[in-house]
C-alpha cells in the first residue's frame, strides 16, 4: 500500500490515542509469537551475506533488536547492532560512530550495507544513507517519525524526562528537510494501530525509490513481527 502523505498545513495530525497507547502492551504477546514462528524461516528467501545494520528505537538498546538480528542472520545476512548503548538521541559522537561503522562494514564485506531503523532509529538510518549513499544498499524504517509533524507521537514526555525536563526543540526547518528520502531504495513499514507514532508520520513521501508497506501489530512489536520479517527478507534478497 502506498499513499502520498499530506503536508502539515493541509491536515493536523494528532498523536495516537490513549487507547492505542494502552494497546501497546500486546507487544509481549507478539514477542512470544515471533519466537515460535521464526522457526519457519524456510518459507523466506535466503540472503547473500551482505551486512545489515539495525538501529534500535528511542530509549532502547541492541538488546531490543536481538531477535530480528538472529532471524536475519539465520537467513544468511551479516546482521549487526549499532553498538552505541541506549538510544537517547543523536549527537556528534553518535553520528560519527555510525558513519564509521557503516564504512567499516562495507570495507570488511566488500558489499553495500542495508540499514534498518526501528522508530527513532529509522530517522538515523535515513540520515546515514543521505550522507553515505555510496556505502548503502537499502533503507528500512519501522514505525519511524519521518513525516507529517515531529510532535505527532507519544514520545515527547519520555524524551523530556530522559533529558532532565529540558524543552524540546522541534527544529521544524530541519524536519522539513529530512522529509525528503535519501538517494537509495527506501521502504517504510507502518501500522495503523501504532500507539507511539501517528501512522501517517511513518510513511515516506512518494518517489521513484520509496514504498510504504502496511502491517498489523503494535509499535513496540515491529521488531518481532513476522509480517515485518517477511517484508525485510523479500526486499533484502532483491539484487541491486
Amino acid at each position: 500500500m502506498s499513499v502520498q502523505p499530506q503536508r502539515e498545513d493541509e491536515v493536523k495530525i494528532a498523536a495516537p490515542s490513549l487507547l492505542l497507547l494502552a494497546a501497546e502492551n500486546r507487544a509481549w504477546l507478539e514477542y512470544v509469537t515471533f519466537r515460535f514462528r521464526v522457526n519457519r524461516l524456510g518459507e523466506l528467501p535466503r540472503g547473500d551475506g551482505h551486512p545489515v545494520l539495525i538501529i534500535p528505537g528511542f530509549g532502547t538498546s541492541d538488546r531490543s533488536t536481538l531477535p530480528l538480528r538472529q532471524a536475519l542472520s539465520n537467513l544468511g545476512y551479516a546482521a549487526v547492532g549499532w553498538d552505541q548503548g541506549r538510544n537517547t538521541g543523536m549527537n556528534a559522537k553518535i553520528k560519527n560512530a555510525l558513519a564509521q561503522r557503516v564504512q567499516d562494514l562495507h570495507h570488511r564485506h566488500q558489499k553495500k550495507v542495508s540499514l534498518i531503523g526501528w522508530s527513532l532509529g529509522g530517522v538515523f538510518v535515513r540520515e546515514i544513507a543521505r550522507a553515505l549513499p555510496q556505502h548503502v544498499r537499502r533503507v528500512f524504517t519501522l514505525g519511524s517519525p519521518i513525516n507529517g509533524h515531529p510532535a505527532a507521537n507519544n514520545v515527547m514526555g519520555i524524551f523530556k524526562l530522559m533529558n532532565r525536563g529540558k524543552p524540546v526543540n522541534l527544529d521544524w526547518d530541519g524536519f522539513q528537510k529530512r522529509r525528503n528520502p535519501p538517494p537509495v531504495p527506501c521502504t517504510a513499514v507502518y501500522t495503523k494501530s501504532d500507539g507511539i507514532v501517528a501512522w501517517r508520520c511513518a510513511m515516506e513521501e512518494s518517489a521513484p525509490n520509496t514504498e510504504n508497506v502496511e502491517v498489523s501489530g503494535s509499535h513496540f512489536g515491529l521488531g518481532v513481527n513476522p509480517q515485518v520479517l517477511r517484508v525485510l527478507a523479500e526486499r533484502l534478497a532483491r539484487p541491486i
